[in-house]
């Protein structure tokens, strides 16, 4: 039996947790927070994505880590709560509203839909449209690729199609799938995944957060702190600090945005 493409098993996920009240929708590990607060701060993070971003608040992690690089500097990760993809958010007004709200330091986009059988191509335009209006505003554009899926190979191709957005708008592109890769390889009983092998676990949402901070502030993995706020265990997040490390020392993940500032 083929597997169910990624980006429809995101978007049924999405629908069945679409059912809660107005003040933040919660299904299984997902969480989708109530539209962002509006008071900026020192370093400014703006997330655009879906499920996968939500999930165990990988906007926070993010955050946190930063926010523990950069010592006495304020820092906000504002995620747009809609949860969409990125050809069909180029069409959404909130999103562009947000974005043109204030100076964002890094634009972090995810949802990108590809076929995971290779037999369907989908628009890249949109992304690289939105990593192109993201330095038209001043920020870092950071894109996001996701991890892979249980139990299929396809990192490979998760980043590569990345990296060809990166290609026709500079981007920054964190090495996430390789992270897990490594990871797994140490350690083949990490809690990555939640139970439905496509979403996260908490250790994986933390695992990607520290690859995408290390993306945003240049530091390694290797010094970043343990985080009491979630619920993976300190043995747990140094494993995690070490696959991150290995991952963006093997894959340096500002080989497409050598020139872009890192916050102060």
């Amino acid at each position: 039996m083929a597997a169910t493409p990624r980006w429809l098993a995101a978007l049924v996920f999405a629908a069945l947790a679409s059912c809660g009240g107005s003040g933040g929708t919660t299904t299984g590990t997902v969480t989708t927070p109530p539209p962002p607060a509006s008071a900026p701060a020192d370093i400014n993070l703006l997330f655009f994505g879906n499920s996968h971003t939500a999930g165990n608040d990988v906007p926070g992690l993010v955050a946190a880590l930063v926010r523990a690089a950069r010592p006495g500097r304020t820092v906000a990760a504002v995620n747009e709560p809609t949860w969409l993809f990125l050809d069909e958010r180029l069409k959404h007004a909130p999103s562009k509203e947000l974005l043109a709200s204030r100076r964002w330091s890094v634009v972090v986009l995810q949802a990108q839909k590809y076929s995971s059988s290779g037999n369907f191509f989908y628009s890249t335009f949109e992304a690289a449209e939105w990593v192109r209006m993201a330095r038209a505003n001043g920020a870092v554009p950071v894109l996001f690729p996701e991890w892979p899926r249980r139990d299929l190979n396809e990192s490979g191709d998760i980043f590569g199609l990345h990296l060809s957005i990166a290609e026709q708008a500079a981007a920054c592109v964190p090495p996430i799938p390789q992270s897990w890769d490594i990871a797994l390889a140490a350690d083949p009983s990490l809690p990555l995944w939640a139970s439905d092998g496509n979403h996260s676990a908490p250790a994986g949402a933390l695992l990607a957060a520290m690859v995408i901070a290390s993306t945003i502030t240049g530091d390694s993995p290797a010094g970043m702190p343990t985080l009491a706020s979630v619920s993976v265990d300190a043995a747990t997040q140094a494993a995690l600090r070490t696959a991150a490390t290995n991952a963006v020392t093997a894959v340096p993940p500002r080989q497409r945005c050598p020139g872009d500032p890192y916050p102060s």
